[in-house]
C-alpha cells in the first residue's frame, strides 16, 4: 500500500513537471497577444485622447501597423483626393493590431483599412504561417462588426536591416497573398518587388540611414503604388473631399 502512495505521488509529480514546461509552448495565441499588447496601452490610449477632441471622419480610409505607418507623417498629402488618416505604433506586430482592432478600427467604421504589419513579427521569430494566422483573425474580427470594409494587405517591405529575413518575409506574403486571392473584400498590395534591385536586394535608396524605414523617396514609391488602388476602390474619394 505503501509503495502504491509514492509511485502515485512520483507520477502526480512528474505531471505537475510536464504542465509547467509545456504550458508556454501551448499558450494561445490570445494569451501571448495580451502579454505582448500592454506595452501598447499609452499609445492607444493617446488615439482615444485625439480621437475626443479631433475625431478622424467616419467612412475615410485607415493605415494602420507598425513603425512604417507611424512615420508616414505626410501621408494626408500623398493621398490627397482621398480622406485618410492613419493609426500606427511603431515596433507593433500583427497580433497587436488584432488586439486593438476594437478602439482603433471599428470605431471609425472606415470604408476601407490598409494594414502594413508582419516585419517585426518575422524578425521577432514568428513564422509566415503565425503571420498569416493573425492576418486572419484581423480580417474576421473587422469583418464581424464591419462586413463591408475592405481590407487591404501592405506587403511586407525587404530592407537592408533585415535582408537575412528576406526568405521568411517573401514566404508570409505569399500566404497571406494567395489567401487574400479567395475574397473580393480583400487586397494585397505588393511594394515587396518594386522595392528590389536588379541582384535580388532591397534598393539602399529608399531608406533611412538605419536600413529599416523608408525615406522620402520610399515614401513616394509607395505612393506610387498605393494611389493607383484607393483610386480604383475609392473612386469617389476626391469628390467627396
Amino acid at each position: 500500500m505503501r509503495k502504491h502512495f509514492v509511485f502515485s505521488q512520483i507520477l502526480a509529480t512528474i505531471a505537475v513537471g510536464l504542465t509547467f514546461l509545456s504550458g508556454p509552448l501551448n499558450r494561445s495565441h490570445a494569451a501571448e497577444s495580451q502579454v505582448l499588447t500592454n506595452r501598447w496601452e499609452s499609445d492607444i490610449e493617446a488615439f482615444e485622447d485625439t480621437d475626443k477632441t479631433n475625431p478622424p471622419p467616419q467612412n475615410a480610409i485607415l493605415f494602420i501597423g507598425s513603425s512604417s505607418i507611424r512615420m508616414w507623417t505626410d501621408i494626408q498629402n500623398a493621398f490627397s483626393g482621398h480622406e485618410v488618416f492613419r493609426r500606427g505604433f511603431g515596433g507593433s506586430e500583427l497580433s497587436d493590431s488584432v488586439a486593438f482592432a476594437g478602439r482603433i478600427v471599428i470605431p471609425y467604421k472606415p470604408k476601407m483599412v490598409l494594414l502594413y504589419a508582419g516585419d517585426n513579427d518575422i524578425a521577432n521569430g514568428k513564422s509566415p504561417e503565425r503571420v498569416l494566422s493573425d492576418f486572419k483573425d484581423f480580417v474576421q474580427k473587422v469583418h464581424a462588426a464591419l462586413p463591408q470594409t475592405r481590407i487591404g494587405y501592405i506587403a511586407i517591405k525587404p530592407s537592408l536591416a533585415r535582408r537575412k529575413l528576406m526568405n521568411e518575409m517573401k514566404t508570409a506574403n505569399g500566404l497571406i497573398k494567395d489567401y487574400i486571392e479567395q475574397s473580393d473584400e480583400l487586397l494585397f498590395i505588393d511594394v515587396f518587388t518594386p522595392m528590389l534591385n536588379q541582384d535580388g536586394g532591397p534598393k539602399p535608396d529608399l531608406f533611412i540611414q538605419d536600413g529599416l524605414h523608408l525615406n522620402e523617396k520610399g515614401y513616394a514609391l509607395w505612393t506610387s503604388i498605393i494611389g493607383p488602388v484607393l483610386d480604383k476602390y475609392d473612386p469617389t474619394g476626391d469628390k467627396a473631399r
